[in-house]
């Protein structure tokens, strides 16, 4: 990676989209390819103003501010390379649903809703590139990299604001499909495991059932039984980390495919047969129009490799 220096001073006017953001985050965001402790750096030296006054960390920005952002350094592709390390797909025939305020894709699966962590295209950052008209895109919520399905993003600060607050105080409808190993006997359960984030040994995140963690609440229903594997809908009623995930994994119920919780040779044994993902969808958000308080239903279908290999169970009975 070389390096090129940005020589003079930036002075940007915050308008609506960056009204209450911390600077920090708003920083973030502007500043691709500055470390964060670069960034925290130039906050504590005050070389980053706001009205000319210096500001710390914890700063909110309104409408009208005027911030200075000194010279800084921002890493680029050394010379021949390229800006990604790898292309990402067109991800505006995915869209689901989409106004003013609000923008949904069916996501597919294997593409991170945002880059970081040896990723450096996600969602997010494709669909600004394929829309540079959108003055403002943040996702709603995120879902793992290997689960396909519903995403939300907002347009609009003021529903980024209400859409998370609506998350919080559980006024969403958040539905999914997962293929388990094992055969599911009650057609309802309710299932509460608090979950605790951990890291490994490697540095990556996991997650377990823990009294240390915090509530997790999901209810699964059971779709469709084959001799050794069980389709179920579960319904999200907190939205913890890998909280499907975990919580099937640590009632013996793995879902097919999972390269974390899941059964390592059963895996293998799928990807054989023709699952080459983990089988997880996000196929049903339901919630109130953070703007208008009209009631929406997005949905996805599941995507022809996990219908295809629900037929292949079919043919295996038959």
């Amino acid at each position: 990676m070389n390096e090129i220096s940005k020589e003079s001073v930036s002075w940007i006017t915050i308008d609506e989209n960056g009204e209450s953001q911390r600077i920090d985050n708003f920083l973030f965001k502007h500043l691709k390819g500055v470390p964060k402790s670069h960034i925290y750096r130039i906050l504590r030296s005050g070389e980053v103003r706001v009205n000319s006054k210096r500001i710390d960390a914890t700063c909110r920005l309104q409408t009208g501010d005027v911030l200075r952002i000194p010279p800084i350094r921002t890493a680029q592709p050394a010379a021949g390379g390229e800006a990604w390390s790898s292309p990402a797909p067109q991800l505006s025939r995915h869209i689901l649903y989409q106004d003013d305020a609000l923008l949904a894709i069916d996501k597919p699966a294997g593409i991170a809703v945002h880059g970081g962590s040896g990723v450096s295209r996600g969602v997010i950052e494709q669909l600004r590139l394929e829309h540079p008209e959108f003055k403002f895109l943040e996702l709603v919520h995120r879902l793992d990299r290997e689960t396909s399905g519903v995403l939300l993003l907002a347009k609009k600060r003021s529903a980024l604001t209400e859409m998370h607050r609506a998350m919080r105080d559980g006024e969403t409808e958040k539905r999914y499909f997962a293929l388990v190993r094992g055969v599911w006997r009650n057609a309802r359960q309710q299932v509460r495991f608090p979950l605790h984030k951990y890291l490994t040994p490697a540095g990556e995140r996991r997650v377990r059932v823990s009294e240390e963690g915090q509530s997790a609440h999901t209810i699964f229903t059971l779709q469709k039984i084959w001799a050794e594997f069980s389709l179920l809908e579960a319904e999200l009623k907190t939205g913890r980390t890998h909280q499907i995930r975990v919580h099937l994994a640590h009632l013996d119920f793995p879902i097919a495919g999972d390269d974390k919780y899941g059964d390592f040779p059963l895996n293998k044994a799928l990807q054989k047969l023709g699952l080459k993902r983990m089988f997880l969808h996000a196929r049903r958000l339901a919630f109130k129009h953070p703007l208008t308080g009209e009631m929406l239903c997005l949905e996805a279908p599941l995507p022809d490799e996990l219908e295809s290999f629900l037929r292949s169970l079919e043919s295996v009975i038959t």
